[in-house]
């Protein structure tokens, strides 16, 4: 196979996304536009209950997008057609982070003061009902001063959405400039977005986390928490990406250009990813039970008790055990029929981990409110909506990139 670029025939593929993609967006629009609807009259009967499912959907859709975003970055700096051929279609995911910008304001202005202690304990103190929080926030009353203050909450989001709108925007703009002649090798500005990206993506995503749900119970701490949730994105982001890939591959030009060795590219990779899950969920909980202290005991104690440690069972085997025994097989992640099966379970397994990780703050039994199950239909669905209409506007392969002749050139011949 030749590796020199040559002028593409667009006569002898049309590279655009098919019409189904369009189609796809203007249902999730209506799905998403009658569960809103719903969402906001629980919203005024309940009030909390609708927020809790609110961060846990917000997480879920954002985690998408950034996991996409970390993923394009990834195949900058390390190459290969198992990105090329999916890079339009985590570039459309990343590209909601507008959409995702806007959907975080009302949960800011009205969720912080009504879930966080931290804020809670500025008002009325007595509204806090855990004892343990009450103890731990007048003993460390200086952490409510220094760190955990609604200014901080609000000024430490504005820097991270900056930074992540920021790194989308480059890596979009440069993507964008492939769609037209000359052809041109850009690599290397990629890379200089891509490496310190990964890094600050990295920093950001774990504070961001510690601000919007370990400060649920400001008197835990781990350190390693926030990395938890980078492997959940990774995992989330991909497994989306997979399902798209599929639905595409039933029309051209995704049935030309994907071949089995990228399918399989992409099954190692969630492979990797789960089992990267299960370490860094394993080693918080090895660390915290080794120490056995009082103060670091308490996350785990709730999710332990309350039928709660039967959600935790369910994500220690159908999170991993399960899933990372079928991705052991060859045939399974070679065939992207087989393989959807497993990637759309992936982004099931995910955000019951996030139920499992904000919900038990708020109920000491094993609790699962209509928000839960509702929200994420309200947020996707118009999330979903704003991601096809970005996969449609550009050509699913940039073209004029002469990295991504490896992808084009078997299915131009």
């Amino acid at each position: 196979m030749s590796h020199s670029p040559r002028t593409p025939n667009p006569a002898a593929l049309d590279l655009n996304a098919p019409p189904i993609v369009k189609t796809i967006g203007q249902r999730s629009l209506i799905i998403g536009v009658i569960a809103s609807v719903v969402a906001l009259l629980l919203a005024f009967k309940n009030p909390n209950e609708f927020f809790r499912g609110y961060i846990i959907s917000y997480i879920d859709w954002l985690g998408i997008a950034l996991g996409s975003m970390v993923i394009v970055m990834i195949r900058h700096m390390t190459g290969g057609g198992w990105g090329t051929v999916i890079r339009r279609i985590l570039g459309a995911s990343m590209r909601t982070m507008p959409l995702l910008i806007v959907l975080f304001i009302p949960y800011a202005i009205f969720a912080v003061p009504r879930l966080y202690p931290w804020a809670l304990w500025t008002v009325s103190p007595e509204l806090i009902t855990n004892p343990a929080i009450r103890e731990h926030l007048d003993k460390h009353q200086f952490i409510l001063h220094d760190y955990l203050t609604k200014n901080g909450f609000y000024i430490r989001a504005v820097i991270y959405f900056a930074i992540w709108f920021l790194l989308q925007y480059l890596l979009s703009k440069f993507s964008f400039e492939h769609n037209k002649p000359p052809f041109a090798d850009k690599s290397a500005r990629f890379k200089m977005v891509s490496a310190p990206g990964i890094i600050l993506y990295a920093l950001t995503i774990t504070f961001a986390i510690i601000d919007w749900v370990m400060s649920f119970d400001p008197s835990w701490i781990s350190t390693i928490y926030g990395l938890i949730f980078v492997a959940g994105q990774l995992i989330t982001s991909l497994a989306f990406a997979i399902v798209i890939e599929r639905i595409l591959f039933k029309y051209e030009p995704m049935r030309s250009l994907l071949k089995p060795n990228y399918v399989h590219d992409h099954g190692n990779f969630m492979l990797a990813f789960t089992m990267v899950w299960a370490y860094f969920s394993f080693s918080q909980w090895l660390i915290i039970w080794s120490g056995n202290l009082p103060d670091e005991i308490t996350w785990y104690f709730r999710r332990l008790h309350g039928g709660w440690e039967y959600m935790g069972l369910f994500l220690a085997l159908f999170h991993f055990c399960v899933p990372f025994f079928i991705l052991l097989f060859r045939p399974i992640k070679k065939n992207i029929t087989k393989l959807v099966w497993v990637a759309v379970w992936m982004l099931i397994a995910h955000y019951v981990d996030l139920i499992w990780h904000v919900e038990p703050h708020f109920s000491e039994t094993f609790t699962i409110t209509l928000a839960d199950l509702v929200l994420p239909f309200a947020m996707g669905g118009i999330w979903l909506w704003y991601f096809c209409r970005n996969l449609s506007s550009v050509p699913l392969v940039p073209v004029y990139d002469a990295t991504a002749q490896d992808v084009l050139e078997p299915a131009l011949d």
